[in-house]
């Protein structure tokens, strides 16, 4: 009883979670839409003359009660785990957004060169439960202050 009252508990809970989210990264996805983000190892010849600083982002998301139930359930019977695509598309769409707040404050116009580094945390742990950290960096290019007094 207490087993389904946790399953319960986690589900409804983690899902109501997992939309607030993604309403947050959906409006912030949006205020951010002109800072362009490319994984391109090299800027297009117009932003040569552009200032360069590295920008990161960094995010820690944890996995809910019933995430961990359905991944055991997949692993005992094998498969996609498909309960951790939404972890790890949040974890890496949080961390892009956050990389991109960094280069809005330093004024930049475009991302390039942009990676990710994903992690497990506490995989290890006896109870089962994990996180997963996402890593985005990149190279930020901003106008010279010259040009941006022009």
């Amino acid at each position: 009883m207490i087993f389904l009252f946790l399953l319960l508990t986690g589900y409804l809970s983690g899902r109501w979670l997992e939309q607030r989210h993604y309403r947050s990264i959906l409006a912030r996805e949006a205020a951010l839409r002109h800072l362009l983000v490319l994984p391109v190892r090299v800027p297009a010849n117009e932003h040569s003359q552009h200032d360069s600083t590295l920008v990161t982002g960094s995010v820690v998301v944890s996995v809910d009660y019933f995430k961990t139930v359905a991944a055991s359930l997949r692993n005992v019977f094998g498969g996609r785990v498909g309960a951790y695509e939404s972890l790890l598309d949040r974890a890496r769409r949080e961390a892009t957004l956050r990389m991109q707040e960094e280069a809005q404050q330093l004024g930049a116009d475009i991302i390039y060169n942009v990676k990710y580094e994903t992690s497990r945390i506490g995989e290890n742990d006896a109870k089962g439960l994990g996180s997963v950290e996402v890593l985005a960096y990149g190279t930020a290019l901003t106008r010279p202050a010259h040009d941006a007094a022009a």
